[in-house]
């Protein structure tokens, strides 16, 4: 099973690439396929997650052929 995941903005420079490839043999949540693919790297504060275009909580489960997307938090006025 496989998940494509995929960097957005800040967080794109901060694990240094646009996106992974995770190989994984059950669901798993948005937040633990962080934790797998940037185990030296603590998810920042207020990340948004959507899985094939549709926002979810990082508790939320990621399934095999889903994309899974990280972003920072948007700001603006």
């Amino acid at each position: 099973m496989s998940i494509k995941v995929r960097y957005f903005a800040s967080l794109k420079e901060l694990v240094g690439r646009s996106e992974d490839k995770l190989l994984v043999s059950a669901p798993l949540s948005a937040r633990a396929a962080w934790q797998q693919l940037n185990p030296e790297l603590n998810m920042p504060d207020a990340v948004l997650a959507a899985v094939n275009m549709s926002y979810i909580e990082l508790d939320s489960e990621v399934r095999d052929g889903d994309e899974l997307a990280f972003f920072p938090p948007v700001t603006g006025g």
